[in-house]
């Protein structure tokens, strides 16, 4: 890539984050764009060694670097900035990864419903003999999810907690394998919830199953989607570099595809324990186990898409506005001229 293209896809975000470096006071994000600043500075040091461009990236990213260890006390505890800032950034900038993974697992459910439908032998390989042959057995005794009552709570919690978060950790690192392998691991969950949902309502049972199964599945299964995303962001900074060295890139979708499976793991311990603790009870009022599910979908609505998008325009709209007022004038002046230059081939 050229150096005059590389300035122009990024100089309104140097712009920004120069303006940002005195607007901000959080370490969090602060240290978020230096990070994002020494991959663009790597890029530029690997392409156009003592260019201008080099120089002022390696200026700006002092500038940051001093600014983090100024402010490096902080007022909230850093646990709780990266719930509250740093996680919702992430699924603001890669929500098509979110939206390619929903879609695929979406897809997979399909499949593994109709598959059921016309093949009755389906169900009993996707869920195995031994959990078809129970549920029977149950539905015959009048306790079609007795299955939720075999186990005592306090191991099933633990047991499905590991489970689960086995399970996402997986779908990240199989996204190593540019990302075929967390389509996979999308692919045998989206079957089996397909098959095991269809194997209710043949059964006449499928919408009394949804307030039971869902009080705890709404966080599960979306909490599985997300990490699945987590692979995909590995795996796309593999296969799509961009304008960074594919290490850099590397580097960079491995750490924020961590950083977001990690934050799944509240998530997977409040779905253990309503599937633990709440789900057993199958008799109760239906009122409760759809408040319980109601409330389930309004967490993932808003911090997941709602708080991530007002967040991420917030800022935006903050840095903007202020932007001119601040001291970026002898950055803009060199961009300007330096610009101008390769246009008249100087």
């Amino acid at each position: 890539m050229r150096e005059a293209q590389f300035l122009k896809q990024n100089a309104e975000k140097w712009k920004l984050y120069e303006a940002e470096i005195k607007l901000h006071k959080n370490p969090d994000k602060l240290a978020e764009r230096f990070v994002e600043l020494t991959d663009d500075l790597s890029y530029s040091k690997t392409f156009y060694p003592g260019s201008n461009t080099t120089k002022y990236l390696n200026g700006l990213a002092s500038l940051f670097h001093q600014k983090i260890y100024k402010n490096k006390k902080e007022k909230s505890p850093r646990i709780w900035s990266f719930w509250q800032f740093e996680l919702p950034f992430l699924f603001r900038h890669y929500h098509r990864q979110f939206a390619y993974s929903l879609l695929f697992f979406l897809v997979f459910c399909f499949i593994g419903a109709i598959s059921a439908k016309y093949d009755e032998s389906f169900i009993r390989l996707i869920l195995g003999d031994g959990y078809v042959n129970m549920t029977n057995e149950n539905i015959e005794k009048g306790d079609p999810f007795g299955v939720y009552k075999s186990n005592g709570s306090l191991n099933m919690f633990f047991s499905i907690a590991f489970n689960n978060i086995y399970v996402a950790f997986t779908a990240y690192v199989l996204g190593a394998f540019l990302s075929v392998g967390t389509i996979w691991l999308l692919l045998n969950n989206g079957l089996m919830l397909g098959s095991f949902q269809y194997f209710f309502f043949s059964k006449n049972l499928g919408f009394k199953s949804i307030p039971v199964i869902f009080i705890h599945g709404t966080l599960e299964i979306w909490a599985i989607v997300i990490a699945g995303a987590a692979g995909l962001i590995l795996g796309n900074s593999i296969l799509f570099p961009g304008t960074h060295s594919r290490g850099v890139s590397i580097l960079k979708g491995g750490r924020d595809g961590l950083k977001i499976v990690f934050g799944l793991v509240p998530v997977f311990l409040t779905a253990a324990f309503l599937e633990s603790f709440v789900t057993r009870h199958t008799d109760m009022p239906l009122v409760l186990s759809l408040i319980i599910l109601g409330g389930s979908l309004v967490f993932i609505t808003w911090y997941f898409i709602l708080y991530p998008v007002r967040l991420h325009n917030k800022i935006k709209t903050s840095l903007q506005e202020n932007a001119d007022t601040t001291n970026s004038q002898n950055f803009t002046q060199w961009l300007n001229k330096k610009l101008s230059s390769e246009k008249q081939g100087i």
